[in-house]
């Protein structure tokens, strides 16, 4: 127990690429995140997605709550999802390959427990849009070698 609020200022906290596709015609399309806490029963993140990026078919070793900002994601069946929109995913649960609008998107999330990801590869992003795009994952933004292979599985 801290025995207190724990307070940070989002731009006292670091930037890194956690995905970055590379399209046919050569441009790319990157996720940016910015993790705010990570412990062992939590992480909390805010992160920005570039038009028409894209996140593998996935899950979290934690429930998940994702709440959009500004943009929208647009799931594996077209529905789109705006600003002001909640997602809830219990531990285990799969999601769609998402992918940012058109303006991009801007959400916060928190994942109860280590959030550890497990799921789709990278290469299912390739067959979710037609073979058009090839992308691979940034790593992660900490030090400890334990967290990077959580992040890596």
């Amino acid at each position: 127990m801290r025995g207190g609020p724990l307070i940070k200022h989002l731009d006292d906290v670091p930037w890194f690429e956690a995905m970055r596709l590379r399209f046919d015609d050569g441009h790319t399309a990157s996720i940016w995140e910015k993790w705010i806490e990570y412990t062992p029963r939590y992480v909390v993140f805010y992160n920005v997605w570039e038009p028409g990026a894209l996140a593998p078919y996935h899950g979290h070793h934690g429930d998940h709550t994702i709440f959009v900002l500004k943009g929208e994601l647009i799931d594996g069946d077209g529905n789109r999802y705006g600003a002001g929109t909640h997602m809830m995913l219990d531990w285990g649960a799969m999601f769609d390959p998402w992918e940012a609008g058109p303006e991009g998107a801007v959400l916060y999330c928190v994942i109860m427990g280590t959030g550890r990801f497990f799921g789709g590869r990278l290469r299912r992003l390739a067959q979710a849009s037609g073979g058009e795009r090839s992308g691979q994952r940034g790593p992660p933004p900490f030090s400890q070698s334990t967290v990077r292979g959580q992040w890596n599985q």
